[in-house]
Formats: C-alpha cells, structure tokens, sequence
C-alpha cells in the first residue's frame, strides 16, 4: 500500500493534517482559463485574422440539454468565439442531422462542432459522433480522437476529464508515481481519463459496477476521481487520509427540509474531514467541463489554420 500523501510530502503537493479538505474551486479556475481563452482569441483575431467558429447542435426539447447550451452559447459568445447554435425538432431524422453535420464539416469559419446529448431514440450517437471532422471534434468523442488518446499521441481531449485534470494539477503538478482510482467507465469521462492520469505516469485503477470491494481499492488511492452516476456512492470511509478527491457526478435531490439541493457522487460532508482537496457539487467539475471546450475549440481554430496553439496547461 503506497503511503499517505502526508508520509510523503513534497514541495507540490497539499499538506494534510486532518482537518477540513481544501476545497477546489472550479469557478475560480475555469474564470481564469476563460479570461486566458479570450485573451488569445483576441491575439489571434489581431495577428491572424483569424476567429474561432463553434457550432453546437441540439436536436429535441430536453431542458437539460438547453440549459447546457445556453451556458456554453454564453460563454463562446463572451470568450469572443463565434458561436453558430443550431436548434432542430425532435423528430429530425438521422440523415437530416448527418447533412448538417456535413456541412459544418465543410464550412471553414467553423472550427469546433459539438452534438449536445442525449439524442432523439431515432438517431444513433455513434454514427453522429463518428460523422464529425476529427479535426473539428472539440467534444473529443470521436473514435479516432479516442484512439490517438489511448496510444499517448496529442488530441483534441473529452472535456470533463480535462477539467478534472486540470482541477488536480493545482494542488497536485506532478502526479507520476500517485495512485488514482477512477470509479466509472464511461466513453465521456472513466476511460478517457484512465488514459490522461497514464499519461502523467500515475498508477491508475478503473472501476464500475461489477468490481468487488470497491471501498478496500478506493482506500489505497491518493487521486479519487467519482463519476458514477450514482448520488454519494463514495462515503468518507472509503477514503485514504489526505486524498485528493475530485467529484464528477451532479444528482437534484429533496433534502430534510423539503429544498431541493445538487449532489455528487461523494458524499461531501464525510469526505471533509478526511481528504485533503475535494471539489464541491455545484462548482467543482462542471464549470471546468465549459472552459476546457473553449480551450479546445481555439487548439482546433489554430491546428486548422497551421498555427501553434497557445499554452493553457495539461
């Protein structure tokens, strides 16, 4: 079992002494990656005339999906970003929104696509996601930026994961020889980020549903990293003393009081005491997920036009 973060400490990393965890604030860091987006957004408009297009698709009525939106519209908008936003119905046939995308695809003022999620039972998501330029592909779902991903060669990445990374790296630079567990497989954010932590030379566990004694492998973790759909699944028992814990699932709940309140897939009050960083649900993961499609929407624009893309970490 590999010792606490606090039996081997470094000039980079926390200090934990048992009392209540650092808390990550994603807010603040996504505020600052954006200001740093903007910034050269501008640069690139002025020396090479050149502006960052996104288009983002959403195809039916679902509320979260248009909240989503809405923010990432937001925020493209206030980066400098183009943004082209294409609503379509819920009955929109698979073949009408593959001709869309194909047209993104061939129109040189867009740099970035995205096809928000969930879809319509009539579309298939693989075959969207597959039909997007890989170039252009600023989710980071598509199959060929997944395999660049997998054999450590350089991608467009899935968002959240990076934002989760991102989120580590402030308490935490350097993760080579740390022990993370990710609890959940997903294509979106378990696998991907699997591969991110193996890439920083991190001894990493996956996990999910079907792995047994999940709270003795959780226990030996230095990086816990929870996405798994399911609320507080990962109690503060779980938890090496002085962890880094990093809560990528969001669940509406009705509390005691009758209020509804978001949670994660940490159950934060216990983990406080324990861990030595843990990032809050709201305002941990999820404004990272935002600014790290900004970040990869401008890395497009510049790869597309032959430029260097400026430096925004990980």
């Amino acid at each position: 079992m590999a010792a606490p973060l606090a039996g081997r400490r470094r000039a980079s990393q926390p200090e934990w002494h048992g009392m209540t965890a650092q808390i990550l604030d994603g807010r603040a860091l996504a505020a600052g990656l954006r200001a740093r987006v903007a910034t050269q957004v501008s640069r690139l408009a002025a020396e090479h005339a050149l502006v960052p297009g996104l288009a983002m698709i959403k195809v039916g009525t679902d509320p979260a999906s248009a909240v989503y939106v809405r923010s990432k519209m937001l925020h493209t908008t206030q980066a400098g970003i183009r943004s082209d936003v294409r609503e379509l119905p819920a009955t929109t046939t698979q073949t009408a929104l593959l001709e869309l995308i194909a047209a993104l695809n061939a129109d040189p003022a867009i740099h970035g696509i995205l096809v928000q999620l969930p879809l319509p039972v009539q579309i298939n998501p693989r075959q969207v996601i597959a039909a997007i330029d890989p170039a252009k592909d600023v989710d980071g779902f598509h199959p060929l930026n997944a395999g660049r991903l997998v054999t450590g060669l350089p991608t467009l990445m899935p968002c959240t994961p990076l934002g989760c990374l991102m989120l580590t790296k402030t308490v935490l630079p350097v993760l080579s020889g740390r022990e993370a567990i990710v609890i959940g497989r997903s294509n979106i954010v378990g696998r991907p980020l699997l591969h991110m932590l193996l890439a920083e030379d991190a001894t990493v566990t996956i996990a999910h549903s079907k792995t047994p004694d999940l709270p003795a492998l959780t226990r030996r973790a230095d990086l816990v990293y929870a996405a798994t759909g399911r609320p507080e699944l990962v109690r503060g028992s779980w938890l090496k003393p002085g962890a880094i814990v990093v809560d990528v699932g969001i669940h509406r709940t009705i509390g005691r009081d009758g209020k509804s309140r978001l949670i994660g897939d940490v159950a934060f009050a216990e983990a406080l005491p324990v861990a030595a960083a843990i990032t809050p649900v709201p305002g941990g993961v999820g404004p990272m997920t935002i600014a790290c499609l900004l970040v990869n929407t401008v890395r497009a624009a510049c790869a597309i036009a032959g430029l260097a893309a400026p430096p925004f970490g990980c």
